[in-house]
């Protein structure tokens, strides 16, 4: 049982080596194939195409299997069930974090007071 499970963890870990291969290769090649002919740059290697791999994966991935965009849906959802009060409060504490300036002639509109 013991000897079974090494070779699925030993299978696995081939497969994922195979594949980071796989898609480093490619990067490289689609690099060496466009990028020397349509700017100029010069060719890559192996090692220089996985790191550009990574570097892709860690600015527009991050480390999550959803992505770098998956606040998105929740904000989205928290949005659409939040009542025009909640919506202008929202808006005047994000206006006062972030340094709102005046834009286009607009006056800034006074924070919603919540009754307490």
């Amino acid at each position: 049982m013991r000897r079974n499970w090494m070779l699925r963890v030993l299978g696995f870990a081939l497969l994922a080596a195979l594949f980071v291969a796989a898609a480093g290769a490619v990067v490289m090649l689609l690099w060496n194939w466009l990028l020397p002919s349509i700017t100029g740059w010069r060719a890559i290697g192996f090692w220089e195409a996985l790191g550009l791999l990574i570097l892709a994966r860690i600015l527009f991935g991050g480390f999550r299997g959803r992505g770098h965009w998956h606040w998105h849906g929740r904000w989205h959802d928290r949005w659409a069930s939040m009542t025009p009060e909640e919506r202008e409060k929202f808006r005047a504490g994000m206006r006062a974090r972030c340094g709102w300036r005046h834009h286009h002639g607009e006056e800034p509109k006074p924070p919603v007071s919540s009754p307490q």
